[in-house]
C-alpha cells in the first residue's frame, strides 16, 4: 500500500488534490469576505436608515471623520442649487434599464455638497436624457442622506458635463467651488417640491445574498477532492492486490463481471 501510496502517479494525483482544494478554500473564504461586506452593509442601513435627521454643520462638527458607518445617516441641508454645473453619472441600472445619475452641487451657508438627486433614463434617440426635470430656484431645505463617494475607475473616460463614477476627483473638475470631500448626499426630498422629479433612490434591501451558502459550497469540493483521492486510490490498491480484476478496454459489462466472479471463485 505505501509503495503505492508513494508511486510517483499517486504522489502527482495527491499535489493536483492538495492544489485544487486550496483553490476552492480560497474561493470560500472569498465569499465570506463578500457576506461579511453584506452584512455589514445591511447592519449600517438599520442602524442610520431612520435616525432623526440633523443639520449638515451639526454633522460635520459632532464627526470630523466621515466613515461608512455613518452613510446612509439623514442630514437636513439649506441653501441654493447651483443647476449651471450639473453633471450626469453614465451607465447607471435601475429596473433592468441603463440610464443617468444626476448630481447638481448644493451651496450651503459654509459648504458646497454634491447631492445625487435621482436617475433618469437614457434617452429614445441618442446616448442622453430627453428630459432631466431641474432642481427647485432659490433657498431649497433638502432632506438627504450621507454617502461615501465611490472609486475613481482608471482609464474610463466620459464626455463633458458626465462622469463615469461618483467621484470626488472627476466631479471637482467640473465645479467651480471646492466640494465637501468627505462625502455627497442623496436627496430624499426638497422644500419647495419641484413640478417633476428624476427618479429617487430608494431603501436598500437588507439581503446578504448567497454568499454563505456559496462558501459552504466551495468548502465542501475541497472536502470532496481528498475523498474523490482516497476512493480511487482505494480502488487502484484494491486492484494492485486482485481483489477486483483490472478494467480492460473495450470490454462490455457483462465480461467485466464474468471477470471478476471467476477472480472471486479462485
Amino acid at each position: 500500500m505505501f509503495r503505492l501510496l508513494f508511486s510517483s502517479r499517486w504522489m502527482g494525483y495527491l499535489a493536483l488534490t492538495v492544489v485544487f482544494a486550496v483553490v476552492a478554500s480560497l474561493f470560500g473564504l472569498w465569499q465570506w469576505d463578500r457576506r461579511s461586506q453584506a452584512v455589514a452593509a445591511m447592519d449600517r442601513v438599520e442602524k442610520n436608515y431612520d435616525t432623526a435627521p440633523v443639520g449638515l454643520d451639526a454633522f460635520v462638527l459632532a464627526t470630523p471623520i466621515v466613515t461608512r458607518d455613518n452613510e446612509w445617516s439623514p442630514l437636513v441641508l439649506e441653501g441654493v442649487y447651483l443647476p449651471d454645473e450639473q453633471v450626469l453619472v453614465r451607465t447607471r441600472p435601475r429596473a433592468g434599464l441603463v440610464g443617468f445619475e444626476v448630481l447638481v452641487p448644493f451651496r450651503t451657508a459654509t459648504e458646497t455638497v454634491i447631492i445625487a438627486r435621482g436617475w433618469v433614463p437614457t434617452g429614445e434617440s441618442r446616448d442622453f436624457p430627453d428630459v432631466i426635470p431641474a432642481p427647485p430656484a432659490g433657498d431649497v431645505e433638502v432632506m438627504g442622506r450621507v454617502r461615501i463617494w465611490e472609486p475613481q475607475l482608471r482609464g474610463r473616460g466620459a464626455p463633458d458635463g458626465q462622469v463615469a463614477t461618483i467621484n470626488l476627483t472627476d466631479v471637482q473638475q467640473q465645479s467651480s467651488d471646492s466640494l465637501l470631500d468627505d462625502f455627497y448626499i442623496i436627496a430624499g426630498s426638497e422644500n419647495p417640491a419641484p413640478a417633476s422629479l428624476p427618479l429617487r433612490a430608494i431603501k436598500p434591501v437588507l439581503d446578504e445574498g448567497p454568499h454563505l451558502s456559496y462558501t459552504f459550497q466551495w468548502f465542501l469540493f475541497a472536502l470532496m477532492a481528498f475523498v474523490g483521492y482516497g476512493w480511487l486510490f482505494r480502488q487502484d490498491l484494491r486492484i494492485s492486490r486482485g481483489v477486483i480484476p483490472k478494467p480492460h478496454k473495450n470490454t462490455t459489462d457483462a465480461q467485466e463481471e464474468d471477470a471478476l466472479l471467476e477472480n472471486q471463485r479462485h
